[in-house]
């Protein structure tokens, strides 16, 4: 878990640097502003990426489904995975730690 300068805990937010590196978020607190749009961000992507999962298993039913359809929907699947890895991992990482 990375931590800032005092030893707060950073929360890794749902977007990237225009070059794909991570964003972090360092707060104290869970109900700012930026912590309240990260929250809406990921119930967003999460909601896009169970669109994205219903889609593809509708594709895959199809027989004639094409290679460019198949292809498309494997990106969208491939970035719909990225986001819920990252959601997971930020939320994991804000779970408190167990004693003992």
């Amino acid at each position: 878990m990375m931590r800032d300068g005092t030893g707060v805990p950073l929360r890794l937010l749902p977007w990237t640097t225009p070059d794909g590196r991570p964003c972090y978020l360092s707060s104290d607190g869970e109900g700012g502003r930026l912590s309240r749009m990260a929250d809406e961000v990921e119930a967003e992507l999460l909601g896009s990426a169970a669109y994205v999962l219903t889609a593809a298993r509708t594709l895959l039913d199809e027989p004639g489904t094409g290679k460019q359809e198949l292809r498309f929907a494997g990106v969208r699947l491939a970035e719909a995975l990225g986001d819920a890895l990252r959601i997971a991992a930020s939320r994991g990482a804000r779970l408190p730690e167990e004693e003992g």
